[in-house]
């Protein structure tokens, strides 16, 4: 028993000796240019290959596998260790018509080997969707952010910091972000390569990399970083995100129409619109108001915009408008005011307003006049906004000692703390449907009272009938992100902005 227990053990050790001979004789053997090696990962049906062609500097990728998606992968895989700030490009063109729309060819950074490692890649499909998609940890989902974009000639991921990034070309070959982006912290060292699989597991598909470009970034200091902005559309079921607009600009504070098919958000003092499925933003005239703030919105019924502006005294003021355009109506004559929420009946606005040095919550009737106080706690109050049936507002504020959202009936009575963990919550939204509000978190440290830009933040979820949490999006923001009202009227997605400092 024990001799035989030990050949037993002798011939599986011989076995994984001589895989092991054979592996990295065919790495040595092998030319990869500027990787170190190759290999299927997952239980693929049919092995992959790779061949490097030295003149054209290309790589011919052929992979199986059932999919990169869920909790783990199957693809074939070509890649280097490497460590810090690392960015990988390159042309992708795809061998013949294909089975699977939904093939796969990759730019990929992976913790690991393991099919169920943490990755983020920026996939080619075979229909020509292009997307970065991310798993947070081993053996987690994969989420992904589409971009606007449809096959593209080049594509590249920068890893830069904890945060990855997608950029995109055309015809002209020139990298230009598509705005898509995702935090994910790498332990190093990480693999970098490319990787292809056929979204069949009984399929192999072959794509040509070519002019693969792998950098080590420089980094740059902030001072001399420049922001550029992305809005962004994520659906509650999924939190897949999509792409909408991206710009070198700064843009805030997405409204989502009535009728589902635009945004509203501020750029630089004025208003602009845009269709949900992307496209050229066009204007919005607002007449002699050009310091909007990011606190503006839209009425019930979709017939007039309610701005905050400074044009007039240099204090936000709070005023109406048509929804196409106008001149706009003071509704305050007390600053600063910034509004946050229209009452379902489209009767009444609530809003924050700085009085006597304290920061509350008052309404005031869409016809003007005296404002009424809601809140008298010490501190800042901000943030409010009605519950689809009337009855509630919803607002943050920092009396506990941290930024909460809280909860009181409309007339400002019976005060209640809705969130309790130790972050800063901000800008509580009801979805329409009220079952759910979505808010704004911020991850690092920062003063309670101070909701600052260009922090990380995460968007989160609430059930309000269980008061399950949720965290769709980890992201580069704070400030701007979703200051506020942005579901869309079937309660299904969210709007908000995104940022980087490049």
């Amino acid at each position: 028993m024990i001799h035989d227990e030990f050949l037993k053990n002798a011939a599986a050790l011989l076995a994984v000796v001589m895989l092991t001979m054979v592996v990295t004789s065919c790495a040595r053997n092998s030319d990869l240019g500027v990787f170190e090696g190759h290999g299927d990962i997952g239980p693929v049906r049919h092995a992959g290959a790779v061949q490097f062609n030295p003149a054209e500097k290309s790589y011919t990728l052929s992979g199986s596998g059932t999919n990169m998606w869920f909790k783990s992968d199957e693809l074939h895989y070509v890649w280097i260790k490497m460590s810090g700030d690392v960015s990988i490009a390159a042309d992708i063109q795809w061998v013949g018509q294909g089975v699977e729309p939904h093939r796969k060819a990759c730019l990929i950074f992976r913790q690991s080997l393991e099919p169920g490692s943490a990755y983020a890649d920026v996939a080619v499909h075979g229909d020509g969707l292009t997307s970065l998609q991310y798993r947070e940890a081993m053996g987690a989902d994969t989420r992904e952010v589409q971009a606007n974009v449809v096959a593209p000639r080049r594509v590249q991921i920068e890893k830069e910091g904890d945060y990855l990034f997608l950029s995109v070309s055309y015809a002209d070959g020139e990298l230009k972000s598509s705005g898509a982006s995702c935090k994910l912290p790498f332990g190093e060292p990480f693999y970098v390569g490319l990787g292809v699989c056929s979204h069949n597991p009984d399929v192999i598909e072959t794509a040509i990399f070519s002019n693969v470009i792998i950098e080590t970034l420089v980094p740059k200091p902030d001072s001399l970083k420049k922001i550029s902005s992305t809005l962004e559309i994520i659906p509650i079921a999924s939190f897949d995100r999509r792409v909408v607009h991206h710009t070198d600009s700064h843009i805030e504070a997405p409204n989502w129409s009535p009728d589902g098919k635009t945004l509203i958000y501020n750029s630089n003092g004025l208003l602009y619109k845009i269709p949900i499925e992307g496209g050229m933003p066009e204007q919005i005239p607002t007449g002699f108001a050009f310091k909007i703030n990011n606190d503006h919105g839209i009425s019930p019924d979709g017939k007039q915009l309610v701005i905050s502006d400074q044009t007039e005294t240099g204090n936000s003021l709070i005023y109406l408008l048509p929804i196409d355009g106008g001149t706009p109506r003071k509704i305050t004559s007390l600053g600063p005011s910034y509004w946050h929420g229209w009452s379902p009946d489209g009767q009444t606005l609530v809003y924050c307003a700085e009085r006597n040095g304290n920061y509350d919550v008052y309404s005031i009737p869409i016809t003007g006049g005296p404002e009424k106080r809601l809140t008298t706690a010490e501190g800042l109050d901000d943030g409010p906004e009605y519950s689809p049936d009337g009855k509630y507002i919803y607002f943050n504020s920092v009396r506990s000692g941290t930024m909460k959202i809280w909860r009181m009936k409309a007339d400002g009575s019976e005060q209640k703390q809705i969130t309790t963990d130790p972050y800063n919550d901000w800008f509580a939204h009801p979805s329409p449907d009220g079952k759910w509000i979505v808010y704004i978190t911020y991850i690092s440290d920062v003063p309670a009272g101070s909701h600052p830009s260009n922090k990380e933040v995460m968007l989160r979820l609430m059930n309000l009938e269980t008061r399950e949490v949720q965290v769709m999006a980890k992201l580069f923001g704070g400030q701007g992100t979703i200051n506020v009202p942005s579901w869309s009227p079937d309660s299904q997605r969210i709007a908000f902005v995104s940022y980087r400092l490049r």
